[in-house]
């Protein structure tokens, strides 16, 4: 079944004018700057990355008659052959598409899964002549933003560490979370995977009927495994509820309910690419 569109209010005439203008919006693609033959040939669909750098590795891939080499650059006047077949190289002219998704508990963020489960791209609209890339992970036991992009650059460059991207989220904790547990978590905590810590820890006020189980809000700008459970596991304590509430600059809207998702307008879209650095087609800002 596929999810319902959170229906809004229609945004001012300002703004719908604005989105128009990007809509219709497109780049010259002799105005693009070459990018690095792996990344062109992932994005046109040749295979990953890393297939396609063990392709150059072993000289299968040719641009314009000469083979290729890790590190070569291309735009779209550049003719490219893999394994001796043109390729069509694709090319971003306009602005991408971002979702926010309510993701429900017993989801996976994966494109199948051998055991059946419900995926969350089973779950999303189509993107037509693109696909979505999810923009981090939320385990099958987490709830909450999951943000979704037609943009693979927008997606590597939000969830590299080097963008140190906050992530926020909802925590009902059984057990008792002292003042001082908490100011461990954001000194610091060796985890079997290495140093992990909160850079904000605190109590959103709610707490439940059997007042065994309190509700708290973390702040994290990493997103490895099941980091913030495990967190919680050092200090003895049970996580019941993970509802992710915020990514970046972007939070979960209180009318989104769980299972529901809201595309941005093409307005909203160029200031989340703006905030992140690229240019509307997905290219790293220059000066």
């Amino acid at each position: 079944m596929k999810a319902k569109k959170l229906q809004v209010r229609a945004p001012s005439s300002k703004i719908l004018d604005k989105s128009q203008r990007l809509r219709e919006t497109r780049v010259d693609l002799d105005q693009l700057e070459p990018v690095r033959l792996q990344k062109a040939l992932a994005a046109s669909g040749a295979g990953s990355r890393r297939e396609v750098e063990e392709l150059i590795e072993a000289g299968l891939i040719t641009v314009n008659g000469k083979v290729a080499e890790l590190g070569d650059r291309v735009g779209p006047q550049d003719r490219v052959m893999v394994k001796g077949h043109p390729v069509k190289l694709k090319w971003a002219d306009r602005l991408p598409r971002i979702i926010m998704y309510h993701k429900q508990e017993g989801e996976i963020v994966s494109r199948a899964d051998p055991e059946g489960r419900v995926t969350v791209f089973d779950r999303l609209p189509q993107a037509k002549s693109s696909r979505w890339v999810a923009i981090g992970r939320l385990d099958i036991n987490t709830s909450g933003l999951l943000l979704m992009t037609t943009s693979g650059e927008l997606a590597n460059r939000m969830m590299h560490p080097s963008f140190e991207m906050e992530r926020e989220y909802s925590v009902r904790v059984l057990g008792e979370l002292t003042p001082e547990i908490m100011k461990e978590m954001v000194a610091g905590v060796q985890l079997e995977d290495g140093p992990a810590q909160f850079l904000r820890v605190y109590q959103s006020g709610g707490v439940d009927d059997d007042k065994a189980n309190k509700w708290v809000n973390v702040v994290i700008k990493e997103g490895r495994n099941r980091e913030v459970r495990r967190m919680f596991e050092h200090f003895g304590l049970t996580v019941s509820r993970l509802i992710r509430i915020r990514f970046g600059n972007i939070g979960l809207p209180g009318r989104l309910k769980r299972g529901q998702f809201y595309e941005l307008n093409e307005a909203e879209v160029a200031a989340v690419m703006k905030w992140a650095g690229l240019t509307s087609t997905g290219q790293v800002r220059r000066g």
